[in-house]
């Protein structure tokens, strides 16, 4: 057993790569406590109340955001730490800033900011959420960002191309030497897909996009519809929808927790050393839970993502985030003086880069009446 009752092949904060800029130790917590602490008091976490996770914040006000998604992939990454002896402060962690990088308008409004940076580098939320806290936010006096731990800032980049990976120094090696994260890095990213496949279909379902037939097509949904409808064949359709939901998700988290164990115990780890280069992810589903899974996930693509609905949406909102775009680089006294002064003595690709920052840390509202005010 490691540290604190931690399984060995955790990790462990006393034998971490430690932060950029050093630091007193905190008294009275953790140091990937501290890093959790940081991180709900940012300014780019408190944004993500008002950013899209399927709908435009608009478009109701009981739909799921950046921030709501956010937790509940926390809650459910925390459930399988605590259950595999995980290090469960720094999952929560890198669970709660893993979309602090996105646009506003979700995966609408990412696309159309990566293409118009497409001459400068492109766009990827996933590096912009370490950009956040290694860069964007200004907060502390000793150091620019948030001054994360090595591993908190491992788990945030999920994917990263080689050539990136050469310009991200410490975080990017393992890209290039094509090794594994840690297992709680490993696990926030699975647990963000099982909270977005599970939770998108309630939101879907309420918002009248998706059926309880179309639903029942799924093998994960419809085992769990004949259990509840079985047992409770009067609930009404709200309830009986949330009740599978639930045991959708427990029966996926359950299947995570097994399978991980039974290739933990095959490989055998006994470092977060031997975790990353042990080839493959050892945080995993089964193979038929799987399935399930990623049949559900194209279901949701087909019929709620690319719904007509969704569709007509996402045109109005590329039409915003480009002609933001244009505005600030044309004009980059257009934006605050903070992020103008910093642009102004930038050459071109420099100043794109401003401008996808302000344009990446707006809420849908705030961009909704940015481009009101650049179109008036």
């Amino acid at each position: 057993m490691g540290a604190a009752g931690l399984a060995p092949y955790a990790a462990d904060e006393t034998q971490s790569r430690g932060r950029k800029y050093d630091e007193p130790r905190p008294a009275y917590r953790g140091e990937y406590q501290r890093d959790r602490d940081r991180i709900i008091h940012s300014t780019a976490f408190r944004r993500l109340v008002y950013k899209t996770q399927v709908f435009v914040n608009h478009e109701g006000d009981l739909y799921r955001t950046r921030l709501t998604h956010s937790l509940e992939v926390s809650q459910i990454a925390r459930s399988v730490a605590f259950a595999l002896k995980l290090n469960e402060p720094l999952t929560e962690a890198i669970s709660l800033a893993h979309d602090l990088g996105h646009t506003p308008f979700g995966h609408a409004g990412q696309d159309t900011l990566n293409a118009c940076m497409r001459d400068y580098g492109g766009f990827e939320h996933n590096l912009q959420s370490l950009r956040v806290v290694d860069v964007l936010e200004a907060k502390y006096a000793d150091f620019p960002g948030l001054n994360l731990m090595f591993e908190t800032r491992e788990g945030i980049l999920k994917h990263c191309s080689a050539r990136n990976a050469r310009e991200l120094g410490d975080v990017g090696e393992r890209f290039l030497q094509r090794k594994q994260p840690g297992l709680e890095a490993q696990l926030a990213n699975i647990a963000d897909a099982i909270a977005y496949n599970n939770h998108d279909v309630d939101d879907g379902f309420r918002a009248g996009l998706l059926s309880l037939d179309q639903l029942r097509e799924q093998p994960l949904f419809e085992s769990q519809y004949a259990e509840v409808h079985a047992r409770y064949p009067e609930l009404e359709d709200r309830r009986l929808i949330y009740e599978i939901i639930r045991r959708m998700i427990g029966t996926v988290v359950t299947d995570l927790i097994e399978e991980t164990r039974r290739r933990l115990e095959k490989e055998c780890p006994e470092s977060i050393d031997d975790v990353r280069n042990a080839g493959k992810p050892l945080v995993s589903m089964s193979d038929h839970v799987y399935e399930q899974h990623v049949s559900l996930k194209r279901f949701l693509n087909e019929h709620l993502y690319r719904h007509e609905q969704k569709l007509e949406m996402t045109r109005k909102v590329q039409i915003m985030v480009k002609e933001l775009f244009t505005a600030y680089s044309e004009d980059v006294q257009r934006m605050p003086p903070e992020f103008a002064d910093a642009a102004a003595s930038l050459d071109e690709h420099g100043r794109a880069r401003v401008v996808a920052d302000y344009i990446a840390g707006m809420t849908d509202r705030y961009a909704i009446a940015a481009h009101e005010g650049i179109r008036g």
